[in-house]
């Protein structure tokens, strides 16, 4: 491929980001309530945006996601508009599109596709909890040892099930469906 990817392949990574910021959506309502942070399935889509459309389309659907919240549609585990940002899921939330950014990018440039989308994996997971564990403690006026007991630790198991479920799509895309996995390109 070229280096500026043609109207044909935009608008093919466009349709792909938009199915992503659905399935983002959707997995908002596939949640678990525990405490101030439900456990939901919109990190695993993100991290596969990442994965798939590269850093700057995986970091566009995220952003798109926000967006369709912050201007209210119930399109978060707790509902939509721009209020719940300042809530204990704020910082996961804008997490997201520099968790799909960063993790993009590892795949990209990565020399080894399926190691690369492992460190990209747990890079972007990493980020998810760098910005949004700080930010439920500041929310609602906890330490960070406490956020990190209920905004990091009931969370790891199935995140790392969410991971391995991330990275078995990608791998299935990247041999099946090649022409849709634009961070080999």
């Amino acid at each position: 491929m070229s280096e500026t990817p043609d109207i044909k392949e935009q608008f093919t990574r466009m349709i792909i980001a938009s199915f992503f910021t659905a399935l983002m959506i959707a997995g908002a309502y596939i949640r678990i309530p525990l405490g101030p942070v439900p456990i939901v399935l919109t990190n695993l889509f993100v991290l596969l945006a990442g994965l798939v459309l590269g850093p700057k389309w995986g970091a566009a659907s995220a952003g798109v996601y926000l967006l369709i919240g912050a201007l209210g549609l119930p399109v978060f585990s707790a509902g939509g508009g721009i209020a719940l940002f300042a809530g204990p899921t704020g910082g996961y939330l804008i997490s997201f599109p520099v968790s799909a950014f960063v993790c993009g990018l590892i795949a990209q440039k990565g020399r080894r596709p399926g190691m690369s989308a492992i460190f990209a994996l747990i890079a972007g997971t990493l980020i998810i909890y760098l910005i949004g564990v700080p930010w439920l403690a500041w929310s609602i006026s906890i330490s960070l040892k406490k956020a990190l007991a209920i905004g990091l630790a009931p969370f790891l198991p199935g995140d790392a099930v969410k991971g391995a479920a991330a990275f078995t799509v990608f791998s299935y895309l990247k041999k099946a469906k090649p022409e849709l996995v634009f961070t080999l390109n």
